[in-house]
């Protein structure tokens, strides 16, 4: 760590219920890149181990390199994976002080028995992935709390991407904020080769802020504004409830746009932040 640059991308549990594993890691990698490119330092090529290109829709996509094996073959992998494995097991640590009935430090998150019967007799935290499935059965059996499969949340733990939802900083709704924060998702958007055709969509119910093309892909971007991420990031809106809500916008807008019909839709969220009006992400929910 003395001698290297280092990034890291951390996905909240929120996210990865939300968004999936795929996206989720494709999350993850753009943010650990982002922290590089913080830093200033020149690089000429980008090693992912496997065959997933999770940079494949940034301006990165054309420096990757897709290896199998790759912490086994190239050192600076094998270092990165070790800087991950690290860092995760000291997030266990500081989870099991926050939480210390789940024994987090013990099991590192792990199905131990322990753990299991910790869950039976706590009920799941925030920090459990709620669309796992041995979580999700065991929390519907809960018996601490059979009236329903979340127990109320303790204080959210200190991690890099944990959430907390406060009323004062929910997303602003002012057409001008609104209306700054889209320019800056197109600009952006028009820099990665996309042809914006169509900005704020109306249906009855909901409405898609951009819709843009590229690569033989149709997106329908939501664009999420907030004045601070000091309580979560501007993604972290896209509940189950509005991503089915942009599905539908989506649908309505192919049906009554025929000549797009045979182009791959994809769904795709922006998050614009702070009084500067930073863009903070843009990445497709899925493909």
């Amino acid at each position: 760590m003395q001698h290297s640059i280092t990034g890291l991308g951390w996905v909240s549990a929120t996210e990865l219920d939300r968004y999936g594993l795929s996206n989720s890691l494709k999350l993850a990698a753009q943010r650990a890149v982002k922290q590089i490119l913080t830093q200033k330092t020149p690089f000429d090529e980008i090693v992912i181990d496997g065959t997933v290109n999770f940079l494949s829709d940034t301006p990165l996509a054309d420096r990757v390199t897709l290896l199998k094996k790759a912490d086994l073959l190239v050192k600076e992998v094998s270092a990165a994976s070790i800087i991950a494995k690290v860092a995760r097991d000291n997030y266990m640590v500081q989870l099991a002080t926050q939480y210390p009935e789940y024994g987090f430090d013990k099991h590192v998150g792990y199905g131990t028995a322990a753990h299991r019967q910790a869950l039976l007799t706590h009920g799941i935290c925030p920090e459990h992935r709620r669309s796992f499935r041995p979580i999700r059965e065991l929390a519907n059996t809960n018996p601490a709390n059979p009236n329903s499969n979340i127990l109320p949340d303790p204080a959210a733990a200190t991690h890099p991407s944990a959430t907390q939802p406060d009323p004062s900083d929910q997303p602003t709704t002012t057409t001008a904020s609104g209306q700054k924060a889209e320019a800056i998702v197109a600009d952006h958007l028009r820099s990665l080769g996309h042809q914006i055709i169509t900005q704020n969509f109306k249906t009855k119910t909901y409405e898609i802020d951009l819709i843009s093309l590229h690569e033989a892909k149709i997106y329908f971007t939501e664009v999420k504004y907030r004045k601070s991420n000091n309580y979560g990031t501007p993604v972290d809106q896209i509940a189950p409830k509005k991503h089915q809500q942009m599905h539908y916008a989506a649908e309505k807008y192919l049906s009554t746009h025929p000549k797009y019909q045979k182009i791959q839709p994809t769904l795709a969220v922006a998050s614009v932040i702070g009084a500067n009006y930073t863009l903070e992400d843009w990445f497709p929910l899925h493909d």
